[in-house]
């Protein structure tokens, strides 16, 4: 069994962040109060069994962090300022969105030099984590990076898309490399940008723009291989595919039918954790097209409400899944994270544990 990474952030560590953003708080004291939380969310995890465990993200302000510490590239700037980096500001972090309002897909960030890492921030979370047996760090993926900058916007630096993500692709395999000779046996990359190859209205744009889709997806595909292809073997490598999750809210639709045979016969990864629990996603029929030896990890239990899955709709789905790829390929996950941003999504942290303990139970029943 699986989870994606993030984890409801308690009020404490909420507290602790907007503390330090308005200069009540210094670096040290957070840090603090993030071991602190750390400490309790691993052991929490330990406790009920969870087979993979991970910080929750408790360091970061929201997912796209992983990639934020790297000079040519300024996230915090614009409005992506307003959105990461004021925890103080419940709108910036809380505000919905929802189908139709791609405000966080459209926040475009301008290179303003050659990309270079300055500092791996994942390998800094598992630095501390590793104390904990079978941990897991995910990465934003470098397509979705991609997708943020503003090539126009980054001329003389970059010429064009493809220059770009070739440095997004040597700087993270650069930070896989680190971590994995670190000692980490499980890295992720997040890559909710395959679903804008499915999506009509992001299918629309990219048309608009003069792009062929079918091309960026293989372009996709191949950058995801190269992050992680010197270390097959190594490490256990997982990606993950949604479709959008910040305030327990989505901005994509589409099925995976129309890229399933190029996208899950392509990627090299052991794991794919897919977004499976609503119709959004369509049926389980693309399954079809996983290569043998991969685990799909099925996202059948939903992070954005506080229903809490039954075992039995949870094996009835599985079983369903079965008709496509066998159950010994099979896992189960949340869909998303519980908290893609530090605001988190519209459950309490009761109803989150409950629907990993449900999760648990399911698979002690179906695999055992």
């Amino acid at each position: 069994m699986d989870h994606v990474g993030s984890l409801l952030r308690p009020e404490s560590l909420k507290q602790a962040f907007r503390d330090h953003a308005l200069g009540k708080l210094d670096a040290a004291a957070l840090r603090a109060a993030q071991d602190e939380a750390i400490r309790a969310v691993v052991a929490k995890q330990e406790a009920i069994g969870l087979p993979v465990v991970t910080d929750g993200e408790f360091r970061r302000l929201n997912w796209q962090v992983s990639f934020s510490e790297v000079s040519g590239w300024d996230l915090w700037s614009g409005s992506w300022k307003k959105l990461l980096s004021n925890p103080g500001d419940k709108a910036a972090h809380e505000t919905p969105f929802q189908k139709g309002d791609d405000a966080v897909l459209t926040f475009k960030v301008p290179a303003t030099g050659k990309l270079e890492l300055v500092r791996n921030f994942p390998l800094e979370e598992f630095a501390f984590l590793k104390q904990a047996k079978n941990s897991k760090i995910a990465l934003m993926g470098p397509d979705r990076v991609a997708q943020m900058c503003d090539v126009a916007g980054s001329k003389p630096h970059y010429a064009d898309a493809d220059t770009f993500l070739a440095d997004v692709v040597a700087i993270q395999r650069r930070m896989v490399g680190e971590l994995v000779e670190a000692g980490c046996g499980y890295l992720q990359l997040d890559e909710p940008s395959y679903t804008g190859y499915v999506d009509p209205a992001t299918l629309e744009r990219m048309k608009e723009r003069g792009e062929d889709p079918m091309q960026r997806l293989e372009r996709a595909i191949a950058a995801d291989n190269a992050v992680i292809e010197k270390y097959k073997g190594k490490a256990a490598f997982g990606l993950h595919i949604c479709r959008g999750n910040r305030a327990s809210m989505w901005h994509r639709e589409g099925k995976y039918d129309a890229i399933a045979e190029t996208l899950f016969g392509g990627l090299k990864f052991d794991r794919l954790l897919l977004e499976y629990d609503t119709e959004r996603a369509g049926g389980f029929e693309p399954l079809r097209y996983v290569p043998k030896g991969v685990t799909v990890v099925l996202g059948l239990i939903t992070t954005k409400t506080g229903r809490v899955e039954s075992v039995d709709e949870l094996r009835r789905r599985i079983d369903d899944a079965t008709r496509f790829i066998p159950l010994d390929q099979l896992a189960l996950s949340p869909q998303c994270g519980f908290a893609s941003g530090i605001g988190g999504n519209q459950l309490t942290e009761n109803e989150q544990w409950r629907k990993l303990e449900v999760m648990l139970e399911t698979a002690r029943q179906v695999w055992a």
